[in-house]
């Protein structure tokens, strides 16, 4: 199988079930603790990409950084986004799972399955 990569917070629950859900199916894979070690504007932008979302869709918008950075104006240029989730990583959606050109959000974790 080839590698898989999850974008992991390990004190959400949302993540640790997608972990262990993985671990279940026989899958190890390579954990990024993403608040600690954030991606860059290209790695973030070119996650966003696989995930075929916007910017927009990956912000947690029940943060409250997202109504302290006024990230809910709509105006805001995808590049303003992304920068805003690198600087502010707790703003993106979790958890990130990557195989090959395809990745998925683990919300619910079974969505994780289909990169098996």
């Amino acid at each position: 199988m080839s590698k898989v990569t999850i974008y992991h917070n390990p004190r959400c629950s949302k993540s640790r079930e997608t972990l262990a859900l993985l671990e279940s199916h026989g899958v190890s894979p390579e954990v990024v603790l993403y608040l600690d070690d954030t991606p860059d504007e290209k790695t973030l932008t070119h996650l966003i990409k696989m995930l075929s979302i916007t910017p927009r869709e990956l912000i947690r918008t029940g943060e409250s950084e997202y109504k302290e950075q006024g990230l809910s104006d709509k105006g805001l240029s995808d590049a303003a986004l992304v920068k805003a989730m690198v600087k502010t990583p707790k703003l993106i959606q979790r958890p990130i799972v990557v195989r090959d050109k395809k990745a998925v959000l683990g919300r619910p974790p079974e969505n994780v399955l289909e990169l098996l």
